[in-house]
C-alpha cells in the first residue's frame, strides 16, 4: 500500500491485514466536512484495491464516533449554488458507496455519538459495535433538511418503516434501540468488551476465505429486494456454481476434507 498522508483521518494497516480508518476531528466530534468527505474516498478507495486487507475497522478519535456534518460547512452550503449543493451531495453519496462496496469486511466501533451522517457510516458497513452509552439520531428535519444521501444506506440497515419513525421525528436513541432495529448489531458496555467482540469478528473474517467474503456481499446486494422465483434461483445457482470451481472453493473443500486448516487462514 502506498504511503498515505492524511489531514484529518488516520490509517494504521496490521502485518495480519487489517486496516484502521479513524476519524480525526475529535475537537469537532469528527463531523464531517468536504476535505474530510474527500480523505475517506481516497482512503476506502485505496483499501478496496488492496487484496492482502482483509478487514476494514471504521472508528472516530474522542469522545464521538461522527456528530454528522460539521457546523461551518453547513454554514458555507447554506451560501452555495443549488449546483454546487449537488456537488457536494454528490460527493457524501461517492464516499458511501466506496464504503459500502468494500469487498473486504467493514466494521464500525462505535462510541460517544452518531449524528445524521455519522449514522450513515455506520449502517454502510457490514456491521457495527457500539457501546452502551452510546446516542444515534437523524435529525435533519430539524434543520429543515432531509437524511437524503444517506437514506439508502439507513433505510436497508433498518427497514422502510423505522427510516420513516425516526427521519420525521428526529428521536434520540440509544444502542440497545439501535440495536433492536438493526442499526448496529453488537452492543458493550465497556472499551473492554468491544476489544473483546472486536477480535472475535476478526477471526471470524480471517477464517474465511476473502474472495468468498467479498462474493457474499455482493450476493447480498443482488439478491436483497428482488422475487423470488425461478429467475432468481437460476441467477444463485451459477453463483454457487462458479465458487464451487474456483481455487478458493477448491481449497476450502479439500482443507475440510483433509482436516486442516485452509491457505487462507491466519
Amino acid at each position: 500500500m502506498r504511503d498515505a498522508d492524511y489531514d484529518l483521518i488516520k490509517l494504521d494497516v496490521t502485518r495480519a491485514g487489517v486496516a484502521v480508518v479513524t476519524l480525526n476531528r475529535p475537537d469537532v466530534h469528527n463531523a464531517f466536512n468536504a476535505e474530510l468527505i474527500a480523505e475517506l474516498t481516497d482512503v476506502f478507495t485505496m483499501i478496496s484495491d488492496q487484496p492482502g486487507i482483509r478487514m476494514m475497522i471504521l472508528r472516530g478519535e474522542g469522545k464521538s464516533f461522527s456528530a454528522g456534518a460539521d457546523l461551518e460547512w453547513m454554514k458555507l452550503a447554506a451560501l452555495k449554488s443549488r449546483e454546487d449543493n449537488e456537488t457536494d451531495a454528490e460527493n457524501l453519496a461517492e464516499m458511501l458507496q466506496r464504503l459500502y462496496e468494500m469487498p473486504q469486511m467493514t466494521l464500525a466501533l462505535v462510541q460517544g455519538a452518531a449524528m445524521g451522517g455519522g449514522a450513515g457510516l455506520v449502517a454502510a458497513c457490514d456491521a457495527a459495535i457500539a457501546m452502551a452509552s452510546t446516542q444515534f439520531r437523524f435529525s435533519e428535519v430539524r434543520l429543515g433538511l432531509t437524511p437524503a444521501t444517506i437514506s439508502p444506506f439507513v433505510i436497508e440497515a433498518i427497514g422502510p418503516r423505522w427510516a420513516r419513525a425516526l427521519f420525521v421525528t428526529a428521536e434520540s436513541f440509544d444502542a440497545a434501540y439501535a440495536e433492536k432495529i438493526g442499526l448496529v448489531q453488537y452492543v458493550v458496555q465497556t472499551a473492554d468488551e468491544m476489544a473483546e467482540m472486536e477480535e472475535h469478528l476478526a477471526r471470524l473474517v480471517f477464517a474465511a476465505a476473502p474472495g468468498a467474503v467479498a462474493d457474499s456481499k455482493k450476493l447480498v446486494r443482488d439478491v436483497a429486494g428482488r422475487p423470488v422465483d425461478k429467475e432468481l434461483g437460476r441467477k444463485t445457482a451459477k453463483r454457487i456454481a462458479a465458487r464451487r470451481s474456483s481455487a478458493e472453493g477448491k481449497e476450502g473443500v479439500a482443507a475440510f476434507l483433509e482436516k486442516r486448516a485452509p491457505d487462507w487462514k491466519a
